[in-house]
């Protein structure tokens, strides 16, 4: 239940700071009072869309915090504050939004920051508010369906309902997406095919081009090659026929010369050793000029070989805009993936379609049970509902509810629709025959109905008596004064009838400072005999009469003793 609200600076409440007890909280003021606001302020701490037009002038943010009782035995709010880590101690919550001017929000559960997801989720267990056109609702079929679930019980079912609802779309949609694929892929198959069949044909190895452009250099200057390579061994060999001797002779025969005198001049010795170091290096470098010229082929066939496949690649690079031979294999291999993926998306399709079917026997299955359950309670919902609204002076109505086929959705199969005839015959659907004072009854009757299977722990009516008044409203006022025997609940009215239920009793007010001009708006519990003056106010109006005085006595006292 709701134990104490604060508002600081939201609209033109400037500070409140007031506590509710349990049971019926009637709230009354004058038109344009701020009733509203009070309400709209309540509505920002459970959630609702934040606009910083709501901060009060001169003001740098608002605060609104709620403080709430919590039952021990709501597993459902404690699973959600468990799974937000939000601590509930001594079994009291306090949801705090602060909204500043550039129009960001900030909401706390404890003073755990949380999102405003968060905060909806958790207000969805603490209060259900009435506004004043939710009787729109009546004409809305999920509404309609979703009241007699409450009332058959069908929670349990209506989650696995939703949970499979979920994963049927989800199923649905995945398998949508890889059949999409499929068909690309498909449709695309013999291009793709082609191109890597032309790519795994020409063998590709990385690095082949530079080998292959370093061939083809050689084989082009292969004349030039060995020219070159035969006139260094001929400068290294000797020339009989010119006289000239080879560089090896030359080093042999300084050799002898200098050993002759080697025992003359000290340094001779070193010189020896570096003629004949020289002599094993000319030897190997004439060995190896003598081996290039041997593998140096000089083969027309061989040169046309090499450019034939350096054409062929520098034709697949340009062709798949690649840089060199990695490039290309790249491509090859993203190729044969894509060719091997359709037959893997084949495999994971079949598994989609089977687990498709699974939930969707299970999504009929629950769907089945779901209206077998709506169809037995059906009946005897509406005669519930009905033997309400005719206790509300409506004694020959009628309420009846049709089951109906509706594609399928995460609450199942059906659609509920609501008939009403309030003069007993010919009774057709709600929205299309019932008045706005009727309207307001059928919706009380239903929210009393809703509120016991729910358990909801408190419920806000912003003027649910709205087109009734007289005896009707003196039973309306009843009823919501019945629920709050076992439940919270606010009742924000007009109606005196409606107003002389309950013990406590709070009037909104709005307050001209006669110094600054400013006006504010406040909310205070009446005492008994500030209860009967408002009361008075509500007969009379404007002027208050002692007759009217006496009236709010008597009624006061004639409730007193209904309650």
């Amino acid at each position: 239940m709701l134990r104490r609200l604060q508002v600081k600076n939201y609209v033109l409440i400037d500070s409140l700071d007031i506590e509710f007890p349990e049971g019926l909280v009637i709230i009354t003021g004058q038109t344009g009072a701020g009733k509203s606001i009070l309400l709209g302020s309540i509505s920002l701490v459970l959630g609702s869309k934040a606009d910083a037009a709501v901060i009060g002038d001169s003001a740098d943010n608002c605060v609104v915090e709620a403080e709430f009782d919590i039952g021990r035995d709501d597993s459902a709010l404690r699973h959600l504050l468990e799974e937000n880590d939000i601590e509930a101690e001594d079994d009291r919550l306090v949801l705090r939004r602060v909204v500043s001017r550039s129009g960001r929000a900030r909401a706390f559960a404890n003073d755990s920051p949380v999102s405003a997801g968060v905060l909806s989720s958790l207000s969805a267990h603490l209060i259900d508010i009435h506004s004043q056109h939710q009787t729109l609702l009546l004409s809305d079929r999920r509404f309609q369906l979703s009241a007699l679930d409450h009332y058959a019980g069908n929670s349990l079912l209506l989650d696995r309902c939703a949970a499979l609802y979920r994963e049927y779309i989800s199923l649905k949609a995945d398998l949508d997406d890889l059949n999409a694929k499929i068909a690309r892929i498909e449709g695309e198959r013999d291009y793709d095919q082609a191109r890597y069949s032309q790519l795994e044909s020409a063998n590709l190895r990385d690095g082949e081009l530079e080998a292959l452009e370093a061939e083809q250099r050689q084989l082009a200057n292969a004349e030039e090659i060995k020219d070159s390579l035969y006139a260094v061994e001929t400068l290294f060999s000797s020339d009989d026929e010119g006289g000239r001797l080879s560089l090896d002779a030359i080093l042999r025969e300084s050799t002898k010369r200098l050993e002759r005198i080697s025992q003359y001049v000290p340094g001779i010795t070193s010189v020896l050793e570096r003629i004949a170091s020289a002599r094993v290096e000319l030897d190997d470098i004439l060995a190896e000029i003598s081996d290039m010229d041997s593998r140096t082929e000089v083969s027309q066939e061989r040169l046309q070989q090499v450019e034939d496949r350096l054409s062929l690649l520098y034709g697949l690079m340009q062709k798949f805009s690649c840089r060199d031979i990695a490039g290309l294999v790249a491509v090859r291999d993203s190729l044969k993936a894509v060719l091997h993926d359709s037959s893997a998306f084949v495999e994971r399709r079949a598994e989609l379609e089977a687990r498709l079917d699974t939930v969707t026997g299970n999504l009929a299955s629950v769907a089945g049970q779901l209206h077998d359950t709506r169809l037995k309670a059906a009946p005897s919902f509406a005669h519930a509902v009905q033997d309400s609204i005719r206790s509300l002076e409506l004694q020959h109505a009628v309420f009846e509810v049709s089951l109906q086929e509706a594609p399928l959705s995460a609450s199942g199969k059906d659609s509920a629709v609501f008939l009403f005839s309030s003069t007993g015959r010919n009774a057709v659907e709600l929205s299309r025959c019932a008045s706005g004072g009727e309207m307001s009854r059928i919706m009380l009757c239903l929210k009393e109905m809703m509120a016991r299977y729910t358990m909801m722990p408190t419920m806000i009516f912003d003027e649910i008596d709205t087109g009734v008044s007289g005896s009707v409203a003196d039973k309306m006022g009843s009823m919501i004064c019945r629920m709050g025997d076992n439940m919270q609940v606010f009742a924000i009215t007009h109606l005196p009838q409606v107003a002389a239920k309950g013990k406590a009793h709070y009037l909104v007010s709005k307050i001209t400072d006669t110094v600054s001009g400013k006006t504010s708006t406040t909310i205070a519990r009446l005492s008994p005999e500030e209860r009967v003056m408002e009361m008075a106010r509500m007969l009379s109006g404007s002027e208050v009469t002692s007759a009217a005085i006496e009236n709010a006595r008597t009624l006061l006292s004639l409730s007193d003793k209904g309650d």
